[in-house]
């Protein structure tokens, strides 16, 4: 299982069904996610320095949580799951 997978499945509540390989998850998020926001998701899949990552997105700590929190409320809709899951 990939880091990005892994990322993913630990912000899902619950997961009825597999995740899409690498490749497919990647571009299913591309099209679901705003540009920040996969970006915040795949430095997260690569341990990225989280004072690095702000800094690289231009983010403070106020805007860095809001986007963060609207980022793992997307990832656990419906409608999203489906999208990402075999």
């Amino acid at each position: 299982m990939s880091t990005l997978q892994k990322e993913v499945q630990k912000h899902i509540n619950k997961l009825v069904h597999p995740l899409k390989d690498e490749e497919e998850l990647k571009e299913a998020l591309k099209i679901k996610l705003t540009k920040k926001e996969f970006k915040l998701l795949t430095a997260w899949a690569e341990k990225e320095e989280l004072t690095l990552l702000k800094e690289k997105l231009n983010l403070d700590e106020e805007r860095y949580a809001e986007l963060s929190t609207k980022l793992i409320k997307k990832l656990n809709q419906e409608k999203i799951k489906q999208v990402l899951c075999i």
